[in-house]
């Protein structure tokens, strides 16, 4: 009986680099207080956002994913011709189908690469850096370009009080490889079904298609997710640590995504950072992005020098579905 080939598998892989885009807008808490009721200090202190930046009509979801794209593979130093897989985090992609990754795979010259899109929401970029770990060490993929991006601000309702304030816009994208140390630990990942309702939209398209509902938009129960992030999540966050065999005083940096500064705070409290232990928190100027605040927060830390190449970080996303991810990286 004939044998079958396989892939070389490789024993490390790693992140090469980071790309950013945000939205052209720069929006204040003033400029969305009115339609909620209430006031730039209540915004301020309940999520720690000061001013959050959105995408302008004549900019889309697939501009900014391929801008934050086109750095990353600059700054790997790779052809696009050599990224041999293409994942796309997004719950914002207008269209069911064709996939986003398959148009950005297009627009970044990758093609005929393999292209897929995530819908894991807040947690899908650490989805999508597990399955670019994977696929790398595998030898399915030599390099793969991740990308979370989203466009929230097309599915706001801006009277909202529960989540519409909090949101912003923005891709982030990076660039796994192969590496001859360890760069991407395990992924600790997984979902939590019965809370599937706790951040979702107000109907299905298919309401709004027979006229039975408007259309939807981006709703949340605050407390409950508040509550579930903060205690399940530092469960997760621990466990990621020592599924990585490190321990919290080795880390230089935390990336948790960036869903409020209340939580963010909560969950630093909890693991009990050491005070060298960089925490980050773009989003007191990005807003909430859900599947791109992961990868423009940690971009954010490198061009302000607040980390460096060879350091380790921490990051975690979580968010609807409910559907949460962590992994221990070398930050690129």
């Amino acid at each position: 009986m004939a044998k079958l080939n396989q892939s070389t598998a490789v024993a490390y892989s790693k992140i090469y680099s980071v790309g950013a885009a945000r939205g052209d807008l720069t929006v204040t808490n003033d400029d969305v207080a009115g339609p909620i009721n209430s006031s730039d200090e209540w915004i301020t202190q309940r999520t720690g956002i000061i001013t959050r930046k959105r995408a302008s009509k004549d900019r889309s979801l697939m501009d900014m994913a391929l801008e934050a794209s086109n750095e990353a593979i600059k700054k790997a130093g790779i052809k696009p011709s050599e990224i041999e897989a293409v994942i796309f985090s997004t719950i914002t992609h207008p269209y069911q189908t064709p996939s986003a990754a398959a148009l950005l795979t297009e627009l970044v010259g990758a093609s005929p690469a393999p292209a897929f899109d995530i819908s894991a929401a807040c947690a899908g970029y650490c989805y999508g850096i597990a399955q670019a770990d994977s696929l790398v060490r595998s030898g399915t993929a030599k390099y793969v370009l991740v990308v979370g991006g989203e466009k929230l601000t097309d599915f706001i309702d801006p009277t909202d009080r529960s989540i519409s304030f909090l949101l912003g816009d923005g891709a982030g994208a990076a660039i796994v490889g192969p590496s001859d140390t360890p760069g991407i630990s395990k992924s600790v990942w997984g979902s939590d079904g019965s809370k599937w309702e706790a951040v979702g939209m107000t109907g299905s398209l298919l309401d709004f298609r027979d006229g039975t509902g408007a259309w939807p938009t981006l709703v949340q129960e605050g407390q409950t997710v508040f509550r579930w992030a903060v205690w399940e999540m530092v469960k997760v966050a621990k466990q990621a640590l020592e599924v990585a065999g490190v321990k919290a005083e080795d880390l230089n940096a935390i990336v948790m995504h960036q869903a409020n500064e209340r939580i963010i705070d909560e969950m630093a409290k909890q693991l009990a950072l050491p005070e060298h232990v960089v925490v980050a928190k773009d989003i007191k100027t990005s807003g909430n992005t859900s599947a791109a605040s992961i990868p423009l927060a940690m971009h954010a830390l490198l061009e302000e020098g607040q980390i460096k190449s060879g350091d380790l970080a921490l990051q975690i996303g979580f968010g609807a579905g409910l559907a949460f991810g962590a992994q221990v990286v070398v930050v690129p």
